[in-house]
């Protein structure tokens, strides 16, 4: 992999949201350097998000004793309160030619704040409010940095450069639960130091977005283009591949289980003591981060969309393992690998795949869009699971969630955007 200026040259034309081949005897597009940047910003701020994700499910359902309802309610907040404010993130940075760095650090910096506040909440309402401030952060962020990605890459090479950025931000996933766990076993009040160190690590990735990434900003659209007005992005959806895409996205997300609860049937399926818990999310971290970059390669040769829908195929695989009666000792490594690529084939590809069918100028706007359904299916989805589980039980939820992933799979299917693998 070597670094350039991947806007060099003219774009090889596309379909919307399908495969995109290179001109025969072109070299093979590079990493812009933004997006190695922003896959830097990632990692940092992974590490201290992944400290708290790591131990919340345990600190909440162990140590404050929350019912798995009042855990599914929280864990909805934490995933799909962010959807609220995606639009507005998304409307402001393309506002202006594109403020996409201000306002992506402006969510990041939101997040940072917020993570000192689990210090001094200690129920069920506060705690949900510092998730809901946190979840803001993250809504603001996300559309913006993704279209910066987007940006700084050509349409051919855009899977590899998500997956680039995934991988970097996966590889702090993957070191966030190591540091949450030594500071569990080497201090006497484990959470509060967690979230001590969680704040100064995430100071430390909203520095490293202020010094080295740049504005993005985009040249002002043309007299007949679309203009960056709330109006202009909600009337993307009035595109046929951007509409499909979305509701997908949409549809996938309402039967998609949060990781917490994964990690929860895993520990009850195993019987993982407390101390081990956080290590969980590990399987799945390394999982992405090794597959993410092939994954979007993949993707960008054979079809974002087909690749999408694998990756969901990968995720049924994981939820049939957790149905049976299998208790063998690679059990919990065959479904954190699923789980992993699961989210290598599908994060940064559905974003990919987005962007083909969107103008530059309503780049993070339409890709907020998309985050949107998504973070809301997957906020109901958090609710009915943990309603589901303390009704009638978990391996009850877990069926239910099973076959309509599997219907909502096979839907997507037929109404894939014109002219994707």
């Amino acid at each position: 992999m070597y670094v350039a200026d991947s806007r060099a040259g003219a774009p090889a034309p596309a379909s919307a949201a399908g495969a995109v081949r290179p001109p025969a005897g072109r070299r093979r597009a590079a990493v812009a350097p933004t997006v190695l940047a922003l896959g830097t910003v990632s990692l940092i701020t992974d590490v201290s998000s992944e400290m708290v994700t790591a131990v919340l499910p345990l600190y909440l359902v162990a140590g404050l004793g929350l019912s798995p309802l009042g855990f599914g309610l929280l864990d909805g907040v934490y995933n799909g309160f962010s959807a609220l404010v995606r639009l507005l993130g998304g409307h402001v940075a393309d506002r202006g030619g594109g403020r996409h760095k201000t306002v992506a650090c402006l969510g990041y910096g939101v997040s940072a704040l917020c993570k000192p506040l689990l210090l001094l909440a200690h129920s069920l309402t506060p705690i949900g409010l510092v998730l809901a401030a946190d979840r803001t952060g993250k809504g603001l962020r996300t559309a913006p940095r993704d279209a910066l990605i987007s940006l700084s890459s050509t349409p051919e090479s855009r899977g590899r450069a998500f997956g680039v950025h995934r991988a970097m931000d996966t590889a702090g996933a993957l070191l966030g639960p190591l540091v949450a766990f030594g500071i569990l076993r080497l201090t006497v009040d484990g959470y509060d130091a967690v979230f001590t160190v969680s704040f100064c690590v995430a100071a430390v990735g909203v520095l490293v977005l202020l010094l080295f990434v740049p504005g993005g900003r985009t040249a002002p659209p043309a007299d007949d283009g679309p203009r960056p007005t709330l109006r202009g992005a909600l009337g993307l959806l009035r595109e046929r591949d951007l509409r499909r895409i979305a509701l997908c996205a949409l549809l996938l997300g309402l039967a998609t289980v949060s990781d917490s609860f994964v990690y929860l049937l895993l520990q009850r399926r195993l019987g993982v003591p407390d101390r081990w818990f956080a290590l969980l999310p590990l399987g799945t971290a390394a999982a992405f981060l090794l597959l993410a970059v092939p994954a979007g390669r993949l993707a960008d040769r054979v079809g974002r969309w087909r690749m999408f829908l694998a990756g969901h195929g990968a995720l049924l695989a994981a939820y049939a393992l957790l149905l049976t009666s299998w208790h063998g000792s690679a059990l919990p490594y065959a479904v954190l690998v699923l789980h992993g690529a699961f989210y290598a084939a599908t994060d940064g590809v559905l974003m990919a795949a987005a962007s083909d069918s969107v103008p530059e100028a309503l780049r993070s706007s339409g890709l907020a869009l998309v985050q949107t359904g998504q973070a809301l299916a997957r906020f109901a989805c958090s609710l009915a699971f943990g309603a589901l589980w303390t009704v009638w039980g978990d391996r009850a939820a877990l069926t239910a969630s099973a076959l309509a992933l599997a219907g909502c799979a096979a839907f997507s299917f037929t109404l894939r955007p014109k002219g994707t693998a």
